[in-house]
């Protein structure tokens, strides 16, 4: 398995500041950090991803 050091680790090309959401694959994980703290991530099975995505999506997540 890659280590979480050695992953590529990619953002959105819309993010043009250092507080950003990055996103890395794993077999059978998707990891996902914050990266001014690149050491702490979180590790979701790729079923759980895609449903915080299509939630990101519906606006279950906004907080207005």
């Amino acid at each position: 398995m890659t280590s979480v050091q050695a992953a590529t680790w990619r953002k959105s090309s819309r993010c043009d500041s250092v507080t950003c959401v990055e996103v890395a694959v794993f077999p059978g994980a998707v990891g996902l950090r914050d990266s001014t703290d690149p050491l702490q991530h979180l590790m979701l099975s790729p079923e759980s991803f895609q449903a915080l995505i299509e939630g990101v999506k519906a606006g279950e997540f906004d907080l207005a």
